[in-house]
This record gives structure tokens, sequence and C-alpha cells, in this order.
């Protein structure tokens, strides 16, 4: 019987992971980055700091030496290593001339960004633990002692002892496998997740009715008003909260309470599972906790990100301020100003429904075994063309750029992107504007063999009919500009004229972005043998089990899903029960249902009129109710979304 051993190195509880305990010593094959690289998105995940990451490193490394994935990732840790290098090589040319207008120019920032400082807010960020497994556990208590994760190709999630043995959400199964060789892995079940996600989110929404969902298992939450209603302390409401989940959903979360949303989801990390930890409320407290804090920890730095900062001497939060006149001309403005704000620990206080947030792209794409046949190619093209047709339509969006995606067989992604003379979303002209981009890539790259291939339309229109009222006046109207970027994006507040404006959603997304990739390189590394064609909207439909109690070797088919436009709950993708639902979302009883409790002031107006008018109001508010005060408990929200 092989017997399990975790990783652990000492007994010592830190609360950030150490320089020295996360990257892998040095070593005589040039490889040391790459090590560190090979070791994850994940590698911040709660249950990782007493983790020996230089056995892990090692495994990891020796396990998926020779693989196509191992070559890709070497090739990109090159390319990073390049890029750093040109990196010093700027700093130091700007290290030996003035830049005493920059420093001015970067302290004025601050001084400005101090003065826009909001502590009046109660920001709670809430993740569920290891939300997956303790789902699975409910229905196979007998796996809550042994080590087990969700997901086979991939894993998704992993349970806390799993976690002691190196294994994380990220991983390829395989490699799992190696660090813990009796690690047990189910197969994904997301109807039975996402139905657990509405129990829990039927709890946030007592607490603040426009909480927002951030992905399936966390939530943003603004109890300022809750706390001022209820008399009540933030910390004993959060505790209230936590408890009532565990009394009603039997899953345990963990939450961090402060001023913004940055701060917030960073402190939830800090006692998992099953904890809490505030951040006070004050400026001192706020640059103290910010100064020690590795760049990894901060939502939107990822692994490339990280070393970058890394090399020109930059690990914690506090190393920023002393290189501050360098940000922009190494990085860019956009960086310069998220960086300058994760010193200062500031961040956006607006919290609002998803639903709320623009979109910004609509896409499919597919993957399959290495195609390079002219015919093929195209044939797959106008598959995929007349798929994002059919999401388009769903959705209700047009495109004014039409962006192909392509992976080769090295697992090199390249992208193209074209503006048509009118906004697309019909497949013939999907496929007529796209098509040139394909023969132009196949001009480049002589035999070009593919493994994926995918269309997005960006800088969308919406396609919603716009409504007027008697006198011809525009009612309401939805539309998207998708050239107003995240870091752009602004939300008003029209009680004090004031705009809140924060990059870091763009940075967040991009680090979403890299560890999306890095899921989909590991997934594809897990069937390099398996010659299979699928096609996916956000998440995989492939799983192969790599060495479980759970059909070895066996390949597991996912449904997909498909969300639906009215409510953006995911459902089946079944076209008769697809189309049921969105009748069912669409009856005259739902709409009475929906609006019955409406006062009556305002009955003259479209509902959709009323729901964006008071969405308006209450974006940016001080003291915050909900828009329906009214409404009955089975009415509302439950908005699911996964990112």
């Amino acid at each position: 019987m092989i017997v399990n051993e975790p990783l652990d190195t000492t007994a010592a509880d830190s609360t950030h992971v150490k320089e020295a305990e996360t990257r892998p010593q040095i070593t005589n094959d040039g490889h040391d980055s790459l090590r560190y690289h090979l070791l994850g998105p994940s590698l911040t995940k709660a249950g990782q700091d007493s983790v020996d990451q230089q056995k892990v490193s090692e495994i990891i490394y020796n396990a998926s030496k020779g693989s196509k994935y191992f070559n890709n990732e070497e090739y990109k840790d090159n390319n990073l290593t390049q890029k750093i290098e040109r990196i010093l090589s700027r700093k130091r040319q700007l290290e030996r001339i003035d830049l005493a207008s920059d420093l001015r120019r970067a302290d004025e920032y601050i001084a400005e960004q101090e003065l826009s400082r909001d502590l009046s807010q109660i920001i709670v960020h809430i993740d569920c633990d290891a939300f997956y497994a303790a789902v699975e556990e409910l229905d196979r208590p007998e796996l809550k002692d042994v080590p087990m994760a969700v997901g086979k190709g991939v894993l998704t999630t992993c349970n806390y002892h799993a976690r002691k043995f190196g294994c994380r959400s990220g991983m390829a199964g395989f490699v799992a496998m190696k660090l813990c060789p009796n690690l047990i892995c189910l197969p994904l079940n997301f109807e039975k997740y996402t139905a657990k996600a509405g129990e829990v989110r039927e709890i946030l929404a007592d607490y603040d009715p426009r909480f927002e969902s951030a992905s399936i298992d966390e939530a943003y939450l603004n109890i300022t008003q809750y706390c001022e209603d209820h008399d009540m302390d933030p910390e004993d409401v959060v505790t209230q909260l936590r408890g009532e989940v565990h009394q009603k959903t039997k899953i345990t979360i963990s939450a961090g309470i402060a001023a913004n949303a940055k701060i917030a989801k960073i402190a939830s990390n800090r006692n998992k599972p099953n904890g809490q930890f505030k951040v006070a409320s004050e400026r001192t407290v706020i640059l103290s906790f910010m100064r020690d804090l590795p760049t990894r920890k901060v939502n939107g730095v990822g692994r490339v990100f990280e070393r970058e900062l890394d090399a020109i001497g930059i690990k914690t939060c506090g190393d920023i301020y002393p290189l501050r006149a360098y940000l922009s001309k190494l990085f860019g403005e956009k960086a310069f100003h998220f960086l300058i704000q994760c010193y200062l620990g500031l961040g956006r206080t607006a919290v609002q429904p998803a639903e709320e947030y623009e979109r910004k792209s609509v896409g499919t794409e597919s993957t399959f075994k290495d195609m390079s046949g002219k015919a093929e190619l195209r044939e797959k093209l106008r598959w995929i063309a007349e798929e994002l047709e059919k999401d388009l339509t769903r959705t209700q969006f047009k495109g004014r750029t039409l962006v192909l995606k392509v992976k080769l067989h090295t697992y090199e992604v390249l992208t193209r992107q074209v503006v048509p003379p009118k906004a697309v979303h019909v497949a013939d002209d999907l496929y007529t504007y796209a098509l040139p981009m394909m023969a132009k890539l196949e001009k480049e790259i002589p035999g070009m063999k593919l493994r994926l291939m995918g269309l997005r339309c960006t800088n969308l229109v919406s396609t919603k009919k716009v409504g007027f009222d008697f006198f011809g006046v525009l009612r309401h109207r939805t539309s998207t500009n998708g050239d107003e970027s995240s870091s752009n994006k602004a939300f008003s507040s029209e009680e004090d004229g004031m705009w809140e404006v924060w990059p870091d959603a763009e940075f967040e997304e991009a680090a979403r972005q890299e560890r999306e990739d890095e899921m989909n390189e590991l997934e594809r590394l897990s069937q390099e043998d398996y010659v299979g064609n699928t096609s996916h909207h956000g998440q995989h439909a492939l799983d192969i089990t790599h060495g479980s109690e759970v059909d070895q070797g066996r390949l597991e088919t996912h449904e997909d899903f498909w969300d639906c436009p009215i409510c953006d709950k995911p459902q089946k993708a079944n076209d008769r029960e697809f189309n049921e639902h969105i009748d069912h979302c669409l009856s005259r009883q739902t709409i009475k249902e929906a609006v019955k409790d409406i006062p009556s002031e305002s009955a003259d107006q479209p509902l959709s009129s009323r729901v964006q008018f008071t969405a308006a109001r209450n974006i940016g508010s001080r003291k915050r109710k909900s828009p329906f005060p009214n409404t009955h408990e089975r009415e509302k929200r439950l908005f699911f979304r996964s990112r």
C-alpha cells in the first residue's frame, strides 16, 4: 500500500508565502524560472504555505519534461526572460538620466489618490471553501478525511487534505497523482454546484440585495447599510452570515472585511478555511497591511507580471514606492496607476449586481486534433461562424470588430482582427470577413497545423429593440461600446457628482485570462494521445481520469450549458428545453410577478426603464437599500455567473 506523506516543511503558520518557500532553489540547468513557472497559477491558494514547493516543482518538472506542454512553457519562459532583459536594459538607461519630473508626477498622483480615499464603506468578500470538493463531500462524507479533488484531466479544486501534498486547482491530473498517489478524483457536476451556489446566494441577498457575484463560489457585498439598520459591528455581521450559510447549506465560507473590494478579497484568503479577517478602515493600518504583502497576493498580478516586477526589485507592495518614478516608463501608464493604488491599498467601493456590468465580447471556440487541410480548416471556420451567430442572437449583440483566434499544434496562440464596414452577427458575414484572416495566416505559416480555432466579436452593439414613449422620446437603451477599456470604466454617483475610476478590472481580467490559458493548455496535455473533437463555450467538455477510484482511464463527457439571455442562469444545452425556459422567462405571469410590488407611481414606465433608473440611482450611493424593498423573498435576485 502506498503511504501518502504531505510535503510540509515546518509547522510555521506564516500569513504570507515566503520567497524562500515558493521559489525553487538554483540549479545548473538554466531552468530555474521555468520550474517556478510550472508551479502553476494557484500557488497562492490557501493551504499551500507549509508545502515544500522545491519538491513539488521537481516533480512537476520531471513529470512534464519532453511533452508538448513543457516545450511550449519553455518557449514562453525564454520569451519572458528576453522581455525582462529588455526591461532591465531600459531601467539601466533610466538610471543614467534625471527622473525628477517623473518622480514629481508620481508624487502628485499619490497625493491625488490619497484625497480620494474612501473609508466610509464596509465591503465584504466571501469565498466558499474548496467549493466543488465541499459539495461533493456532502454526498460522500467518507471523502472529508482523505485527499480528494474535483476534475481529472485538470483539477478544478482540491480539499485541504490534498493541498498538503502540493495538489491545487489548475494542476494536471497526472501530476497531482505523482504528488499524491492515493488522490481521489471525481468528475465535475455543474448542475449540483449551481444548485448549491443558489442556496448561498439566497442568504447573501438578505445582507445586501445588490451583492455582486464574482464567480460561482465568491461574491462581494456592501454591508454598510445592514450594519447601520441592525446596529451591529461588521465582524459580528459577517460571523452571523457565515454561521447562517453553514447552518442552511452545510458548507463553510471564508470572508474578508475591508474598506474596499481589493483589500477584502486579499483578506478573505488570510484565515481559510472557515474563517474571517478584517483590515481596519484606517489609513495607517491599510498601508501597513499592504507594505509586506507579496505582489502575487494582489488580484490582478499573475505569474508573468510578478516575475517582471521581481526582476526590478518589487517583491512586495511596499517595494513599489521607492521605484515609483520608473513604473510608467517600464510598464506603461495603466500599470503605473494600478501599482500605485496597490501600494496605497486603494480599490473600488462600488458593489453592484454582475449583470449590470457591460459585456465586452461574445465568442466561441473549438478544440480538435491537429488539423492542416485547407478544406477542413474552412469547414471548421464555417461551423464556428454559425455557432457564433447563435450566441450573438441569443445574447442580442452584433460586433464592430471580428477577432480570429487560432492555436498552433505547438500551442502557440495567434490572434488577428478586422473591422468590417458594418457591425456583423450573421454567419455568412462572420465567415466572409474571417476567411481572409485565415488565408493570410496560411500564407505566413506554410503547412500550418491547428488544434484550436475561435471567433469573437468585440465593440458590441445591442440588437435589442429600443422603446419610445408617446412623444417619441427614447425611454431605454442598452448598448455596449467595446472601445471603452475596463480601466476607463466609471461608476457615477448622481448624489455627489463624483467619478470612481479604477484600473483593477483590466489587470484582473488579464490575470484571469492567464489562468484560463494555463487550464486550457494543461487540459490539452492530459489529452495529447486522445483523438477528439469538442466545442466549448467558456467551460471544458472533455475530461480524462488519471488514476482514481472513479472510472480509471475512462473518458468523461460533460454537458454544455447555455446562459439564458433573460435571467442569465445556465441551462442545459438542449434546443427544446432552452426555448421552453426562455418562453417561461418571457411569460406574462412571470412579468406580472416581477412587477406586482413596484410602487404604483412608476406604473406608467416600462419595466426595463424602472429597473434601469433604480439601478442607476443606487450606483455609488453611500447608504444603499434594496431597490425593491417590498419584493417577496422568492423574487429576490439570484444571479449566477462563472468567470
